[in-house]
Order: structure tokens, then C-alpha cells, then sequence
């Protein structure tokens, strides 16, 4: 085989193995997403629990990349406090061992893994495309399809890299005399190659593919997987440079460089007894057959080893990085919205954050009706502020609707499930209805500016029959909020819509009172601005009925 094909050959397999992992990425994700999300959400009460959520959702997603930039999203939104998100990276480090374990399994099989991958492809493909099953067997069938590229892609890579000439081992053999030296090469190579191709497992692939062909040896392969391991962070640093990222995304990102540098360091500082202790570990003697082996045990003592080291001083860890990377002075009020391209790799998991945007803006819309409620009853005496502050609300908001809309419009394009489609529609149409919340607040708040910049004074009686109507709308907003994750039941919407009702009730009984104030010679324009002030708050109702509407067609789980 000329170097060129050899070269090819070993492209196509990494190809493969990645489309592979991919495709099998993509089909747990279809099959298991929200439980996935719900993993990552309710699992991080602690440190220890933050390590099993994180190990978890990287087993499913076979991508600790794909972990850590979710992660570094979830910290900016505040999703998770940078405490928890250590915990998840620690975790991430661990569950991305597996990988090692399934490419060192196949190696040392007694079976063609090349003639496995055809009937595996072909059982996918079927349960793949069995329409009387549910959508969760048919997301599996793609996951099984995937696996099968995964094992195709790792017999081109094995078939790919030949068998050592004797020129070859001598200058492999100089090369690791040179010792520390050869180990550090083989570090920032490792680091580089990973950096190159965005994936260590790939890179796993790679070295285990050299040792067990007997290319490299067992010290080599080490380096190169520790090296591995600093490259993997790139994709959580590309995501914290990223516009829009906050400090405690930078720290988490640079938690996570830290975090496995430093492990790399104290491993090459006891280089030699910490390969004793893998050989130890491992059953047998070390030869190219059981290779594989070595090195999958290497890569999870490692980071297992690196975990519990620094799992107690995790608060401490904290405090180090807050140090590190300061707090930027004058940092906004109003975060900025971050949703990432990278999240499009993972868009069944992506929705989480998408989730916590949309928690934001009804808060939002919350915050805006309770300070008009605070406004009317105290009448400031500096309107100018206030409209400062309701107008950058509501801007705010026209940001989020912006950037929530592109970001679900981009997740419905992606490969989704049925019922996870459905929910990006019902969550593209809440989004809508919050932000048209938001603009009959600032509506509201010019209103009382115009009374106020006038002299207009309502009179006792319609001052307070406006506080009933306030009640229902700032009690209904409350109604939806609580259940804007988790849709409502038939009885909940019944519930609805007899808030709706009384809200309606409300509007109809003011109005009718105004009316008859000027028949008896109230103030006309004072009047007429209080029904304009009936009528917005009764519109607040009318859209949060329809997103209580909404709620009700969210698909069951």
C-alpha cells in the first residue's frame, strides 16, 4: 500500500468513526432527550451528584465536547451556579472514557468487526424505518446504524496503519530514548491532533489503532491520550469567547483547561509508577494484542484519579477561578442572550437553555406588571426614570423575541422528534405572546406618564376598582408562569379560563362605570385614558389565556 492510500484509507475510517459517533449521538438524543436535559437539571445539587449527571450525559451523547459547551451555556444563563459546573466537567472527563473502552473491546475481539457492522447497519436501518413502532425504537434503530459506522470506521483505521518495518522500530526506539522529552512531543501532539479534529475519541481511535499494530509504544500511547485530553477544551473555550459569554462562562471554561492540564502535569511528574500502577491494574503482560486495553484503563484512571483529587476542594477551586477571572466592572444588568451556534450539535439538549431564556422573559413580563401596579398606586414624582426603565425592559425583550425566534427556527431545522418539533412550535408561539406582554407594559407605563405630565386625577371610585382587575391579571400571569415547562391539564385550562373570564368580566364592569361617569360630567380626557388603562391590562389577559392555550398542547412525555 502506497503512503498516499495508507493516508486516505485512515481519513475515510476517521470519517466514518465520527459520522458514526455522531448518528448515535443524534439518535439517543431523539430517543432520550428530555430525559437527558432532566439529567443535567436535577442532578447537580452537589458536586458529586454534578460528576454522575455529567459522566451520564456524555456516555448518551458519546461527545464530552458536546457536554462542556452546553455547559459553559448553561453557567451564562445561570442555569447552573459554577460550582455545579465543575462537578459536570469532572463528569464529562469520566464518561468520555467509554469510547476508549468500546474501541479496546473491538481490537481485541476474535471476530471480523468489518462483517459485524453489516448486519448491525441493516437491524438499524429496519427498526430505523418501521413506521408502526413508537419514534423511540426508530431513534435507537439510527443509534444502532451509527454504532455500525463507528466499527466500519475502526477496521479502516486498523487496516489503514501497517505493521512496522525494522527501520521504522529503531527510529521508534530512539525516539522514546529521548525520554521526557519524547513523552512532552507526544503530549502537544496529542493536544494538536485533537484540537485539529474536534474529537479525543477520534484520537483514541487513532493511538489505540498505532499500539496495537505495535508502532507506537505503551509510554507513547499514554502521552498522546493525555495530550488528548487538553484538546478536548477547545470547544468549551471557543464557546466562552464567544459574543455574549459572561465571567462565570469564561471560569467554566477555564475550569475545565485548568482542571485537565494540571492533571496531564502531575501524571508526567510520576510518569513512570503511574504506568506501573495501569500494568498492574490490567491483567496480562503487555503486548500490541491487549494494547487497547492499557490505554482505555490509562484514560479513565486518569481522569478518575484527577477527579477524586480535586472533588474536596471544589468550593476552593471556585474561589481560585472568581479570583482569576474578576467580575468585569459595570457588567450589565440585563445579560445578554446566549445561545450559541455550537448547541445546533446537540439540539435535543439545546432546548434546556432555550427553556431557561423563555423562564427569563416571563419573569420579565412578571417584573414589568408588578412595578406598573407599584407605579399606579404611588404616582413617582419622576415619570422620566421610569420610562427609562420600562422602555430598556421592553427592549430587552424585543432581544430576546429576536434571538429566541432564530434560535428555535434553527432547532426545528435540525433532526428532532415528533413530539420535541411540536414543542419548539408551542414554544416559538409562547415566545411571541410574552414579548406582545412586555409592549402592553410599556403601553401601560406611558399611560401613567400621560396622567401625570396632564394633571389628570381619576377619581376614588375608579382608582379602586382598578386594583380587583390588576389582582386577576397579576394572579393569572403568576397561573402560567408556574407551568410554562411542563404544559397543563384540561381541568388547569378550565382554571384558565375562568381567570380569563373574570378578567373579561373586569373590563366590561369598569367600562361601564367610566361611561356612566360621563354621563354624569367627569372628566372627559381623565375618563378616557382610564379605559385605555382597562383595555391594555385586559389585552395582558388575553395573552396569557393564549399562552395557557399553548401549554395545553404540550405533547406528553
Amino acid at each position: 500500500m502506497t503512503i498516499a492510500m495508507m493516508f486516505l484509507k485512515l481519513l475515510g475510517g476517521l470519517a466514518l468513526f465520527m459520522a458514526g459517533m455522531e448518528r448515535t449521538s443524534d439518535g439517543i438524543q431523539k430517543a432520550a432527550g428530555e430525559r437527558l436535559q432532566n439529567t443535567l437539571n436535577f442532578m447537580t445539587k452537589n458536586s458529586v451528584m454534578g460528576v454522575m449527571s455529567g459522566a451520564l450525559v456524555t456516555v448518551a451523547v458519546q461527545s464530552s465536547s458536546a457536554t462542556t459547551v452546553m455547559l459553559i451555556t448553561f453557567v451564562n444563563a445561570g442555569l447552573l451556579t459554577l460550582k455545579q459546573g465543575i462537578g459536570v466537567i469532572m463528569g464529562a472527563n469520566i464518561g468520555t472514557t467509554l469510547t476508549g473502552w468500546i474501541i479496546a473491546g473491538v481490537g481485541i475481539a476474535k471476530f471480523s468487526i468489518a462483517a459485524m457492522a453489516v448486519p448491525l447497519f441493516g437491524a438499524g436501518f429496519f427498526m430505523s424505518g418501521a413506521k408502526r413502532r413508537s419514534e423511540s425504537f426508530r431513534s435507537y434503530g439510527q443509534a444502532l446504524m451509527g454504532l455500525a459506522l463507528i466499527f466500519l470506521g475502526l477496521d479502516f483505521i486498523g487496516a489503514a496503519i501497517p505493521r512496522p518495518s525494522p527501520e521504522v522500530l529503531l527510529f521508534l526506539q530512539r525516539f522514546s530514548g529521548m525520554g521526557f522529552i519524547a513523552i512532552a512531543l507526544a503530549v502537544v501532539a496529542g493536544a494538536v491532533f485533537t484540537i485539529l479534529v474536534h474529537a479525543s475519541s477520534a484520537t483514541m481511535a487513532v493511538v489505540i489503532a498505532m499500539a496495537a499494530q505495535g508502532l507506537i509504544a505503551f509510554e507513547l500511547a499514554a502521552a498522546l491520550t493525555l495530550g488528548a485530553n487538553i484538546g478536548t477544551t477547545i470547544d468549551a473555550f471557543l464557546a466562552s469567547i464567544s459574543a455574549g459569554a459572561s465571567t462565570n462562562a469564561k471560569r467554566a471554561a477555564w475550569a475545565h483547561i485548568l482542571f485537565n492540564v494540571l492533571g496531564t502535569v502531575w501524571v508526567i511528574i510520576i510518569f513512570k509508577p503511574f504506568i506501573n500502577l495501569v500494568n498492574y491494574v490490567v491483567p496480562g503482560e503487555l503486548s500490541p494484542s491487549n494494547m487497547g486495553m492499557h490505554i482505555a484503563m490509562l484514560h479513565t484512571l486518569f481522569n478518575s484519579l484527577n477527579t477524586v483529587a480535586l472533588l474536596p476542594f471544589v468550593s476552593q477551586y471556585t474561589n481560585f477561578l472568581c479570583r482569576l477571572i474578576p467580575e468585569k466592572p459595570g457588567e450589565s444588568e440585563l445579560r445578554a442572550i446566549y445561545l450559541p451556534k455550537t448547541l445546533m450539535d446537540t439540539p435535543e439538549l439545546s432546548l434546556l437553555q432555550a427553556r431557561k431564556e423563555i423562564g427569563d422573559m416571563a419573569a420579565l413580563a412578571r417584573s414589568m406588571f408588578s412595578r406598573i401596579r407599584g407605579d399606579f398606586e404611588a404616582d413617582p414624582m419622576d415619570f422620566a426614570t421610569e420610562i427609562d426603565w420600562f422602555t430598556a425592559k421592553e427592549n430587552y425583550a424585543d432581544i430576546m423575541y429576536e434571538e429566541l425566534s432564530k434560535f428555535l427556527l434553527a432547532v426545528s431545522n435540525s433532526d428532532l422528534s415528533d413530539k420535541t418539533r411540536m414543542r419548539v412550535g408551542i414554544k416559538l408561539r409562547i415566545v411571541s405572546e410574552l414579548e406582545n406582554i412586555t409592549d402592553e407594559c410599556l403601553s401601560l407605563a406611558l399611560l401613567l406618564k400621560k396622567k401625570s405630565s396632564k394633571g389628570l386625577v381619576f377619581e376614588n371610585e375608579s382608582f379602586l376598582g382598578l386594583k380587583p382587575l390588576s389582582d386577576h391579571v397579576e394572579e393569572f400571569l403568576a397561573f402560567v408562569a408556574d407551568r410554562l415547562h411542563r404544559g397543563i391539564t384540561e381541568i388547569e385550562l378550565s382554571m384558565a379560563s375562568e381567570m380569563e373570564n373574570e378578567i373579561d368580566e373586569d373590563k366590561r364592569r369598569l367600562k361601564k362605570l367610566a361611561r356612566q361617569r360621563l354621563k354624569e360630567g367627569a372628566d372627559v380626557r381623565a375618563e378616557l385614558l382610564y379605559i385605555d388603562f382597562v383595555r391594555h391590562m385586559e389585552k395582558i389577559g388575553d395573552y396569557a389565556y393564549a399562552i395557557a392555550g399553548e401549554l395545553r398542547n404540550f405533547p406528553s412525555r
